[in-house]
């Protein structure tokens, strides 16, 4: 049963998390997500999927189609290969112990592009990007930081849309595997379009900033928020 005295405040959590990925391609779920976990864990992930799949859609009919269709391709291959293990955690594994395994991932993703490796777009690391947001983005709807490090030195647009593409693709494998294998729910669905609404008022606000950020400006948005979001994830599943 939905509890909308929880669902309908959740909504500003989805407007933030909007806000933030129509102004660096990604962040939705890294922001709304934690805040779902807390006070409604029973509608994750499928709840944030439906927005997952909502706000791509908008991206890219406002937007330039300004896509790298070549790590595209790949990384959402990888994805379809991967996603089946991310259905299998959600039907194995608890919300929190989901949580620290997607924060650690974003957080080692971010300390491989500063310190270890100088992280570019190529055919292997599309296919890294897209295996792992498989697994995370169907147990946790957090995909995007993956291919958002691949894509750091690209030009704000070709990130943006590529992004987008990717989280819609993406969104629709993750629906249906947890369908397939009865991990979606109708309070799941309500809840998702419920926070729509939220979604379009978090795009729209987000107009200006769109417009002023350029690619390094992007690159170091990318990198603090992927640490930002990994810690505060970590940190929340293992005080919770």
């Amino acid at each position: 049963m939905t509890d909308w005295g929880v669902v309908l405040p959740l909504g500003l959590a989805l407007f933030a998390g909007a806000f933030v990925q129509s102004s660096v391609g990604f962040g939705m779920a890294l922001v709304a997500a934690p805040f779902v976990v807390v006070f409604a864990p029973d509608l994750m992930p499928g709840a944030l999927l439906v927005t997952s799949f909502s706000l791509p859609v908008v991206q890219l009919v406002h937007a330039p189609a300004d896509i790298a269709w070549r790590p595209l391709g790949i990384a959402l291959g990888g994805r379809a290969l991967l996603t089946p293990v991310g259905v299998a955690v959600v039907a194995l594994m608890s919300v929190q112990a989901i949580s620290v395994l997607v924060g650690a991932l974003v957080l080692l993703s971010v300390a491989a592009s500063v310190w270890a490796i100088e992280v570019r777009v190529s055919d292997r690391n599309a296919a890294v990007a897209g295996g792992l947001a498989g697994i995370s983005g169907t147990a946790a709807s957090i995909g995007g930081p993956f291919l958002a490090l691949v894509l750091q030195h690209e030009r704000p647009t070709r990130v943006r849309a590529t992004l987008a593409a990717f989280f819609l693709g993406g969104s629709v494998l993750a629906v249906v595997g947890l369908l397939v294998a009865g991990q979606f729910t109708g309070a799941q669905l309500r809840a998702g379009l419920t926070w729509l609404p939220f979604m379009a008022l978090g795009y729209a606000a987000a107009g200006p900033l769109r417009e002023r950020l350029d690619r390094g400006r992007l690159r170091l948005a990318v990198l603090w928020f992927c640490t930002v979001a990994g810690a505060s994830v970590v940190l929340r599943a293992l005080l919770g």
